[in-house]
């Protein structure tokens, strides 16, 4: 099966550019790629020209998820499932492609709604990507700009459309409970990284959250010195994920939905991966801070 090969671009769209700018920059450790006239830009983080596209507007969401295919003829074959399971897709306009920095694009909705693109020929920078503060740079190029948990209607509804249109394959679900709330996502691949996409049920906004991939495991800790400095909300502790094996923090982006910055993902090879279920969702850490700071109860002295 012709299949989508990457996750190629995120577009944001906010209402503080400013806050987003210094965001991207100084605290995930990307580079500007790019400005719009409407005071929009670009960040990349690799070889790629641009990895995130900012907008202006008042969605504070995400705006549009961007799917690399290889080539046109592995475009074409996406373009033609979508068509026959009666899925609206139209095709891109110069000035579409122009401003996505790709030869050729195709423009569709996934069941929950969400914008996508499915794309071939992305540009490509220059001159090697060199980031001023994630010092190791960042795990990406072939695995693309790392992973993102979005919202859906129902999981099997979404997990039959990026299984069967896209050409996602099943990593494995996590289902447990998570002080109190129950948890079931599923998450799925399109090349080596463990996972590019994951879902459970709806979201309130469209992503929960994005992950990018340092090579360093010391730049997860200057990261997390970062996101302090600059005063963004701790979602969730270090930890080690069980299934990716990716040990991460989470924190919110400067729009209310968050990011995760990790380290150390496991890599996944079809001939051998046999996808299962997990009952947690960290080996350790991954605590909200102000779980960790509720005074503990003192027992009775006898």
């Amino acid at each position: 099966m012709q299949r989508v090969a990457q996750l190629g671009y995120l577009h944001f769209e906010v209402k503080d550019l400013a806050a987003w700018e210094a965001f991207g920059t100084q605290v995930l450790g990307l580079g500007l790629a790019g400005r719009r006239a409407d005071g929009g830009f670009a960040l990349r983080m690799d070889g790629h020209a641009a990895r995130l596209f900012v907008t202006p507007g008042s969605a504070d969401d995400l705006a549009c998820l961007g799917w690399e295919c290889a080539d046109d003829e592995a475009l074409a074959a996406v373009g033609d499932r979508l068509r026959a399971a009666g899925v609206a897709v139209r095709e891109g306009t110069a000035e579409e492609c122009e401003a996505r920095m790709v030869r050729r694009l195709l423009r569709f909705a996934d069941p929950a709604g969400t914008p996508s693109e499915a794309f071939c020929g992305p540009a490509l920078a220059a001159e090697p990507f060199r980031s001023e503060v994630v010092r190791a740079g960042f795990v990406a190029d072939e695995q693309g700009l790392g992973h993102a948990v979005v919202t859906a209607n129902a999981q099997a509804e979404s997990a039959a459309f990026y299984e069967e249109m896209l050409g996602f394959r099943l990593s494995d679900h996590i289902r447990c409970d998570i002080h109190g709330f129950r948890v079931d996502i599923a998450f799925f691949h399109a090349n080596a990284r463990h996972h590019t996409i994951a879902f459970g049920d709806r979201q309130r906004k469209r992503i929960h959250h994005f992950m990018v991939e340092a090579r360093s495991i010391d730049d997860v800790g200057l990261a997390l010195d970062r996101t302090m400095a600059a005063g963004l909300r701790v979602m969730q502790t270090l930890g080690r994920h069980p299934n990716d094996r990716m040990l991460s923090f989470y924190a919110k982006t400067p729009s209310g939905f968050q990011f995760e910055f990790g380290y150390g993902g496991r890599a996944v090879d079809d001939a051998t991966w046999v996808p299962t279920s997990y009952d947690h969702i960290s080996e350790w850490g991954h605590h909200p801070p102000e779980f960790l700071s509720k005074p503990t109860e003192k027992k009775p002295s006898a």
